[in-house]
């Protein structure tokens, strides 16, 4: 996989917020921090569904911004929105692209 940024305009960023508002979390951030079994959940998910909502449990030491932002450098997926402590990433799947952008 090829390192490449991903922006986003604000429409897109609007639009993929109403979309993730009705999902639930999958990935999720304790103790350990970004381990490599929470970053290859993460790789898999945004694979298989293009947005992944995660949340940053209590017991992590680390702040929620600085996880979302080292979680998507990591992923070469868009931080779309971080809130108290759940985010959002966003990465087009390379085989199978399901949400089209406005």
């Amino acid at each position: 996989m090829t390192p490449k940024e991903i922006t986003l305009t604000g429409k897109q960023k609007r639009y993929l917020r109403g979309l993730g508002s009705t999902i639930d979390p999958i990935v999720h951030i304790g103790k350990g921090g970004i381990l490599p079994g929470v970053w290859q959940q993460a790789d898999d998910a945004l694979e298989a569904r293009e947005l992944v909502k995660v949340r940053v449990l209590n017991n992590c030491l680390e702040d929620t911004g600085e996880v979302a932002k080292a979680l998507s450098g990591q992923l070469d997926a868009a931080l779309v929105q971080v809130i108290g402590r759940t985010f959002l990433l966003y990465r087009p799947s390379m085989k199978n692209p399901q949400i089209l952008l406005p």
